[in-house]
Protein backbone atom coordinates (compact mmCIF):
# COMPACT_ATOMS: atom_id res chain seq x y z
CA UNK A 1 0.00 0.00 0.00
CA UNK A 2 1.49 3.23 -0.72
CA UNK A 3 1.70 6.14 1.58
CA UNK A 4 -0.90 7.89 -0.18
CA UNK A 5 -3.27 5.41 -0.46
CA UNK A 6 -2.92 5.01 3.45
CA UNK A 7 -3.40 8.74 3.88
CA UNK A 8 -6.63 8.83 2.15
CA UNK A 9 -7.47 5.58 3.87
CA UNK A 10 -6.93 7.31 7.19
CA UNK A 11 -8.56 10.52 5.99
CA UNK A 12 -11.84 8.63 5.59
CA UNK A 13 -11.59 6.85 8.55
CA UNK A 14 -11.37 9.71 10.77
CA UNK A 15 -14.28 11.57 8.81
CA UNK A 16 -16.30 8.29 8.87
CA UNK A 17 -15.22 8.10 13.01
CA UNK A 18 -15.56 12.01 13.72
CA UNK A 19 -18.57 12.21 11.97
CA UNK A 20 -20.80 9.89 13.78
CA UNK A 21 -19.58 11.59 17.31
CA UNK A 22 -22.38 14.53 17.07
CA UNK A 23 -24.81 11.69 17.49
CA UNK A 24 -23.03 9.86 20.10
CA UNK A 25 -22.89 12.99 21.92
CA UNK A 26 -26.87 13.62 21.88
CA UNK A 27 -27.34 9.68 22.85
CA UNK A 28 -25.18 10.41 25.63
CA UNK A 29 -27.11 13.40 26.64
CA UNK A 30 -30.16 11.71 26.93
CA UNK A 31 -29.15 10.40 30.48
CA UNK A 32 -25.95 12.05 31.53
CA UNK A 33 -25.26 15.79 31.39
CA UNK A 34 -22.92 17.86 29.05
CA UNK A 35 -20.26 17.94 31.57
CA UNK A 36 -20.81 13.87 32.62
CA UNK A 37 -20.45 13.53 28.99
CA UNK A 38 -17.48 15.23 28.07
CA UNK A 39 -15.67 14.38 31.33
CA UNK A 40 -16.50 10.54 30.56
CA UNK A 41 -15.39 10.92 26.85
CA UNK A 42 -12.18 12.05 28.28
CA UNK A 43 -11.65 9.42 31.06
CA UNK A 44 -12.04 6.54 28.68
CA UNK A 45 -9.49 7.99 26.07
CA UNK A 46 -6.87 8.35 28.69
CA UNK A 47 -7.57 4.76 30.06
CA UNK A 48 -7.48 3.45 26.62
CA UNK A 49 -4.09 4.51 25.86
CA UNK A 50 -2.85 4.28 29.56
CA UNK A 51 -0.18 1.34 28.30
CA UNK A 52 1.38 3.81 26.23
CA UNK A 53 1.18 6.58 28.47
CA UNK A 54 2.92 4.36 31.07
CA UNK A 55 5.78 3.57 28.63
CA UNK A 56 6.05 6.97 26.99
CA UNK A 57 6.20 9.40 29.94
CA UNK A 58 9.69 8.52 30.63
CA UNK A 59 11.10 9.23 27.21
CA UNK A 60 9.75 12.65 26.64
CA UNK A 61 11.95 15.74 27.45
CA UNK A 62 10.58 17.31 30.16
CA UNK A 63 10.68 20.60 28.99
CA UNK A 64 8.00 19.45 25.54
CA UNK A 65 5.89 18.13 28.21
CA UNK A 66 3.93 21.40 28.79
CA UNK A 67 3.51 21.85 24.67
CA UNK A 68 1.89 17.59 25.16
CA UNK A 69 -0.19 18.85 27.67
CA UNK A 70 -1.34 21.70 25.98
CA UNK A 71 -2.02 19.83 23.34
CA UNK A 72 -4.65 17.74 24.90
CA UNK A 73 -6.72 20.64 26.05
CA UNK A 74 -6.72 22.29 22.63
CA UNK A 75 -6.98 19.44 20.76
CA UNK A 76 -9.35 17.62 22.97
CA UNK A 77 -10.46 18.38 26.88
CA UNK A 78 -11.99 21.48 25.84
CA UNK A 79 -13.39 20.71 22.40
CA UNK A 80 -15.43 17.79 24.30
CA UNK A 81 -16.74 20.25 26.80
CA UNK A 82 -17.72 23.18 23.79
CA UNK A 83 -19.08 20.70 22.06
CA UNK A 84 -21.42 18.75 25.18
CA UNK A 85 -22.52 22.67 25.55
CA UNK A 86 -23.66 23.32 22.73
CA UNK A 87 -25.91 20.78 21.37
CA UNK A 88 -28.04 21.20 24.77
CA UNK A 89 -29.28 23.60 21.87
CA UNK A 90 -28.07 22.73 18.67
CA UNK A 91 -28.64 19.89 16.69
CA UNK A 92 -25.97 16.96 15.69
CA UNK A 93 -26.55 17.84 11.91
CA UNK A 94 -25.47 20.99 12.51
CA UNK A 95 -22.60 20.49 14.71
CA UNK A 96 -21.23 18.39 12.62
CA UNK A 97 -21.28 21.56 9.89
CA UNK A 98 -20.49 24.31 12.27
CA UNK A 99 -17.04 22.06 12.93
CA UNK A 100 -16.45 22.83 9.28
CA UNK A 101 -14.89 25.92 10.39
CA UNK A 102 -11.95 24.13 11.60
CA UNK A 103 -9.74 24.44 8.48
CA UNK A 104 -10.23 27.97 8.32
CA UNK A 105 -8.90 28.29 11.65
CA UNK A 106 -5.96 26.42 11.06
CA UNK A 107 -5.13 28.69 8.14
CA UNK A 108 -5.77 31.68 10.16
CA UNK A 109 -4.29 30.24 13.41
CA UNK A 110 -0.78 29.22 11.46
CA UNK A 111 -0.88 33.06 9.78
CA UNK A 112 -1.44 34.64 13.18
CA UNK A 113 0.50 32.34 15.89
CA UNK A 114 2.73 30.83 13.67
CA UNK A 115 3.73 33.08 10.79
CA UNK A 116 2.71 30.10 8.63
CA UNK A 117 2.87 31.01 4.92
CA UNK A 118 -0.55 30.94 3.14
CA UNK A 119 -0.42 29.84 -0.53
CA UNK A 120 -3.25 31.27 -2.59
CA UNK A 121 -4.33 28.38 -3.89
CA UNK A 122 -4.68 26.84 -0.47
CA UNK A 123 -6.35 30.02 0.72
CA UNK A 124 -8.96 29.51 -2.40
CA UNK A 125 -9.81 25.53 -1.37
CA UNK A 126 -10.51 27.10 2.07
CA UNK A 127 -12.98 29.70 0.56
CA UNK A 128 -14.44 27.25 -1.25
CA UNK A 129 -14.90 24.54 1.73
CA UNK A 130 -16.23 27.90 3.53
CA UNK A 131 -18.55 28.46 0.96
CA UNK A 132 -20.02 24.83 1.07
CA UNK A 133 -20.14 25.05 5.11
CA UNK A 134 -22.21 28.04 4.75
CA UNK A 135 -24.19 26.87 1.85
CA UNK A 136 -25.01 23.53 4.20
CA UNK A 137 -25.87 25.60 7.08
CA UNK A 138 -28.39 28.13 5.23
CA UNK A 139 -29.99 24.40 3.51
CA UNK A 140 -30.38 23.35 7.54
CA UNK A 141 -33.10 26.09 8.17
CA UNK A 142 -31.76 26.74 11.62
CA UNK A 143 -33.11 29.91 13.47
CA UNK A 144 -30.74 32.43 14.83
CA UNK A 145 -31.98 31.38 18.14
CA UNK A 146 -29.10 29.10 17.49
CA UNK A 147 -26.06 31.08 17.02
CA UNK A 148 -25.32 31.56 20.54
CA UNK A 149 -24.67 27.89 21.06
CA UNK A 150 -22.98 27.70 17.95
CA UNK A 151 -20.26 30.18 18.81
CA UNK A 152 -19.06 27.25 21.26
CA UNK A 153 -18.54 24.70 18.04
CA UNK A 154 -16.11 27.82 16.33
CA UNK A 155 -14.55 28.55 19.62
CA UNK A 156 -13.87 24.90 19.38
CA UNK A 157 -12.72 24.90 15.70
CA UNK A 158 -9.91 27.84 16.97
CA UNK A 159 -8.46 25.19 19.54
CA UNK A 160 -8.26 23.02 16.72
CA UNK A 161 -6.91 24.93 14.46
CA UNK A 162 -4.35 25.89 16.76
CA UNK A 163 -3.89 22.20 17.88
CA UNK A 164 -3.24 21.33 14.64
CA UNK A 165 -0.42 23.79 13.89
CA UNK A 166 1.42 23.16 17.81
CA UNK A 167 1.58 19.38 17.12
CA UNK A 168 2.94 20.23 13.41
CA UNK A 169 5.12 23.01 14.56
CA UNK A 170 6.38 21.54 17.56
CA UNK A 171 5.74 17.91 18.34
CA UNK A 172 6.43 16.69 14.82
CA UNK A 173 9.46 14.62 15.66
CA UNK A 174 7.39 12.41 18.27
CA UNK A 175 5.54 9.55 17.53
CA UNK A 176 1.57 9.72 17.34
CA UNK A 177 1.26 7.26 20.03
CA UNK A 178 3.34 9.22 22.02
CA UNK A 179 1.65 12.83 21.65
CA UNK A 180 -1.92 10.89 22.02
CA UNK A 181 -1.06 8.91 25.08
CA UNK A 182 0.51 11.54 27.20
CA UNK A 183 -1.88 14.24 25.97
CA UNK A 184 -4.84 12.07 26.72
CA UNK A 185 -3.99 10.48 29.74
CA UNK A 186 -3.33 14.19 31.01
CA UNK A 187 -6.94 15.10 29.88
CA UNK A 188 -8.13 11.47 31.54
CA UNK A 189 -6.47 13.05 35.19
CA UNK A 190 -8.17 16.27 34.70
CA UNK A 191 -11.41 14.71 33.81
CA UNK A 192 -12.08 12.52 37.06
CA UNK A 193 -12.74 15.26 39.73
CA UNK A 194 -15.27 16.52 37.19
CA UNK A 195 -17.07 13.25 37.15
CA UNK A 196 -16.57 13.28 40.83
CA UNK A 197 -18.25 16.82 41.43
CA UNK A 198 -20.87 15.95 39.18
CA UNK A 199 -21.75 12.31 40.92
CA UNK A 200 -21.29 10.45 38.13
CA UNK A 201 -20.14 7.27 40.19
CA UNK A 202 -23.79 7.33 42.26
CA UNK A 203 -25.53 6.86 39.26
CA UNK A 204 -23.58 3.25 38.96
CA UNK A 205 -25.61 2.32 41.95
CA UNK A 206 -29.12 3.48 40.78
CA UNK A 207 -32.02 1.15 40.54
CA UNK A 208 -31.93 2.63 36.76
CA UNK A 209 -28.46 2.90 34.98
CA UNK A 210 -27.98 4.79 31.88
CA UNK A 211 -25.89 1.88 30.10
CA UNK A 212 -26.96 3.42 26.83
CA UNK A 213 -25.52 6.78 27.67
CA UNK A 214 -22.75 5.46 28.98
CA UNK A 215 -21.54 3.30 26.48
CA UNK A 216 -22.45 6.77 23.66
CA UNK A 217 -19.87 8.18 25.71
CA UNK A 218 -17.37 5.51 26.04
CA UNK A 219 -17.61 4.91 22.52
CA UNK A 220 -16.67 8.60 22.04
CA UNK A 221 -13.52 8.03 24.32
CA UNK A 222 -12.34 5.45 22.89
CA UNK A 223 -12.68 5.84 19.58
CA UNK A 224 -13.69 9.19 18.57
CA UNK A 225 -10.78 10.81 21.22
CA UNK A 226 -8.19 7.75 21.94
CA UNK A 227 -7.83 6.03 18.59
CA UNK A 228 -8.78 8.44 16.11
CA UNK A 229 -6.13 11.25 17.95
CA UNK A 230 -3.33 8.45 17.21
CA UNK A 231 -4.75 8.37 13.50
CA UNK A 232 -5.24 12.16 13.13
CA UNK A 233 -1.23 13.12 14.45
CA UNK A 234 0.00 10.22 12.22
CA UNK A 235 -1.91 12.46 9.06
CA UNK A 236 -0.62 15.47 10.59
CA UNK A 237 3.07 14.20 10.75
CA UNK A 238 2.39 12.91 6.90
CA UNK A 239 0.64 15.11 4.98
CA UNK A 240 0.86 18.73 6.95
CA UNK A 241 -1.71 20.19 8.92
CA UNK A 242 -3.84 21.58 6.23
CA UNK A 243 -4.78 18.38 4.50
CA UNK A 244 -5.36 16.50 7.98
CA UNK A 245 -7.81 19.89 9.14
CA UNK A 246 -9.91 19.12 5.91
CA UNK A 247 -11.12 15.94 7.53
CA UNK A 248 -13.96 18.24 8.86
CA UNK A 249 -15.13 19.64 5.69
CA UNK A 250 -15.80 15.44 4.90
CA UNK A 251 -17.97 15.47 8.42
CA UNK A 252 -20.85 17.08 7.11
CA UNK A 253 -21.81 14.39 4.67
CA UNK A 254 -21.42 12.05 7.24
CA UNK A 255 -23.86 13.83 9.78
CA UNK A 256 -26.31 14.29 6.65
CA UNK A 257 -25.52 10.29 5.87
CA UNK A 258 -27.08 9.76 9.50
CA UNK A 259 -29.98 11.99 9.39
CA UNK A 260 -30.85 10.70 5.45
CA UNK A 261 -31.14 7.13 7.75
CA UNK A 262 -33.36 8.48 10.61
CA UNK A 263 -35.60 9.92 7.45
CA UNK A 264 -34.38 13.11 7.46
CA UNK A 265 -34.69 15.16 3.59
CA UNK A 266 -31.41 16.10 1.82
CA UNK A 267 -32.00 18.81 -0.40
CA UNK A 268 -30.12 19.53 -3.86
CA UNK A 269 -28.63 22.40 -2.33
CA UNK A 270 -27.02 20.25 0.48
CA UNK A 271 -25.84 17.94 -2.22
CA UNK A 272 -24.25 21.00 -4.75
CA UNK A 273 -22.63 21.88 -1.05
CA UNK A 274 -20.92 18.79 -0.20
CA UNK A 275 -19.47 18.98 -3.99
CA UNK A 276 -18.17 22.37 -3.05
CA UNK A 277 -16.84 21.04 -0.39
CA UNK A 278 -14.98 18.04 -1.76
CA UNK A 279 -13.52 20.67 -4.62
CA UNK A 280 -12.43 22.58 -1.36
CA UNK A 281 -10.48 19.63 -0.22
CA UNK A 282 -8.53 19.26 -3.51
CA UNK A 283 -7.68 22.56 -3.91
CA UNK A 284 -6.19 22.15 -0.64
CA UNK A 285 -4.02 19.25 -1.49
CA UNK A 286 -3.38 19.30 -5.14
CA UNK A 287 0.40 19.38 -5.73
Amino acid sequence: MSQRTLNWGIFLLLSLTWGSSFILMKLGMERLSPWQVASLRMLCAGISLSPFFFRFIHKIPVKKLPLIFLSGLLGNFFPAFLFCIAEMQVDSGLAGILNGFTPLMTLVTGALLFNNAIIKRQLLGISAGLIGVVLLFASQGISTSYWYYGLWILVATVCYGTNINLVRRHLKDYSSVQVSAISLGFCGILALPVLLYTNFFALLSGPAIPWTSISAAATLGILGSGIATVLFYFLISKTGAMFASMVTYVLPIVALGWGFLAGEHITLLQILSLGIILGGVYLVNRK
